[in-house]
């Protein structure tokens, strides 16, 4: 089966881009923020200077661990899901399910072993910069040598690996058992991670306002509480086009679409729910902070620059792979429709009515994602600015959500409309033939 998983490689390279772009870019960032732990073991570097390098790595490297298994978990999701009559075949021929699973493990193994590789160059550049960083702002001494050792590769590769073939496994074992999810499970961890969000968002009362760790408490119930909201996707979206009022040919299509889908588009809703809440709660809370100590006179300490650059770096990396996932996944999901597309041009409909059909539902996602996102966040920025200021909601919040959801709808809607009107360019019969 191994030979097999290769030879698929070889003949149908562009099904497993996707994968690679994904590996690729979770190795580099991987790599990039552990070798400040190579960096920091160096000998003669100061106790400063070596506690900002480990912080830097293992905030961030903790981070970019799970949004590798995260990002690559949703390209394999909905790569394998488009290949369940070929693997349905390969059952039927005799293949085990174990066999099945080696095949397409070895194939996630394969690509995930090419992206690491591929990303090492990147890795040592971006790294070096990253250390510059540090020492431009006064955070590392600019006596640090940069060092690129086992750390840094040891860890880019193993976690690459790991992601990618747990990530295979789990997404071939759906396939086979039909799509059906252990919904108890689930819903008892949305519970739980609602709960968790909701006491740890209210726990920031319990501090003083100038408690250097008054923004942890806000910050991770947001992340708890956007994941809980992420792991009920499902049941949200059908609760919100249960409650849409679209009128016409393209609003009520795209709203039985949805409907029929909620399960499968569940990928792209954590994306956009987690981008919004982490992104807008972290920029917001952070504007707040040193909008405070601006105001009070005071210099920032090591610990607070530490803070914040550690802050705005995690905000550029969840965008970076959200940015990956949604076009990844809205990528594939669109050009797996072709044929739906060609039978409904064949019915009747025009390429612009199919555009239409796509633009709806692409807007009625990302305004779903935005609205559960932002209600997270709301739940970390509020409580956390009544403790810092005495306000309830700050200045900043409202030009910092409006850049984080024009985001969201330009990834959501830009990718799904350009692969559409690419998938429209065939012709209506040869589109329904060649997915046939």
């Amino acid at each position: 089966m191994l030979v097999l998983a290769l030879r698929s490689i070889r003949r149908r390279p562009g099904r497993f881009l996707a994968t690679l772009l994904s590996a690729f870019l979770g190795a580099a960032i991987t790599m990039t923020f552990n070798s400040m732990h190579d960096t920091a073991g160096q000998g003669g570097v100061d106790p400063v200077s070596s506690e900002t390098l480990g912080t830097a790595a293992g905030v961030v490297g903790g981070y970019g661990t799970l949004l590798v298994f995260f990002a690559v978990a949703s390209t394999l999701t909905v790569n394998v899901r488009q290949r369940t009559a070929e693997l349905e075949l390969l059952r039927c021929s005799g293949a085990t399910p174990a066999q099945i699973n080696r095949m397409v493990v070895g194939e996630a193994v394969a690509v995930a072993l090419v992206g690491a590789a591929l990303a090492i160059g990147p890795a040592m550049l971006g790294g070096r910069a990253l250390l510059e960083m540090f020492q431009d702002s006064g955070q590392v001494a600019g006596s640090v040598e940069y060092s690129f050792g086992p750390v840094a590769l040891l860890s880019g590769v193993d976690i690459t690996l790991l992601a990618s073939a747990g990530a295979a496994f789990l997404a071939v074992r759906r396939v086979r058992r039909g799509g059906r999810a252990r919904t108890g499970v689930k819903r008892f961890l949305a519970c739980a991670a609602l709960a968790t969000g909701a006491v740890g968002a209210g726990a920031t009362f319990l501090f003083p306002a100038t408690d250097e760790a008054l923004m942890a408490p806000p910050a991770y119930g947001a992340i708890l509480l956007s994941v809980g909201f992420a792991l009920l996707s499902p049941r949200l979206l059908k609760g919100v086009l249960d409650r849409l009022p679209l009128n016409g040919a393209s609003g009520w299509l795209a709203v039985r679409n949805l409907r029929e889908r909620a399960d499968h588009l569940a990928g792209i809703l954590v994306c956009l729910i987690l981008f919004t809440a982490v992104s807008t709660a972290t920029v917001t809370m952070q504007a707040v902070e040193s909008d405070a100590v601006k105001a009070s006179g005071l210099v920032k300490s090591v610990d607070a620059k530490n803070l914040e650059t550690l802050n705005l770096t995690v905000v550029g990396i969840i965008a970076v792979f959200v940015c990956v996932m949604l076009v990844n996944s809205l990528y594939a999901a669109t050009t797996y429709r072709s044929r739906e597309f060609g039978q409904q041009r064949l019915a009747g409909a025009t390429p612009g009515q199919v555009l239409g059909v796509v633009g709806a539902e692409g807007v009625v996602l990302t305004l779903t994602g935005v609205f559960f996102g932002t209600v997270a966040a709301l739940a970390g920025v509020v409580p956390f600015t009544v403790v810092r200021t005495d306000a309830v909601l700050p200045d900043r919040f409202l030009a910092v959500w409006i850049a984080m959801a024009a985001v969201s709808a330009a990834v959501t809607l830009g990718t799904s409309l350009e692969t559409a009107r690419r998938v429209l360019r065939t012709p209506a019969v040869g589109a329904v033939t060649l997915a046939a």
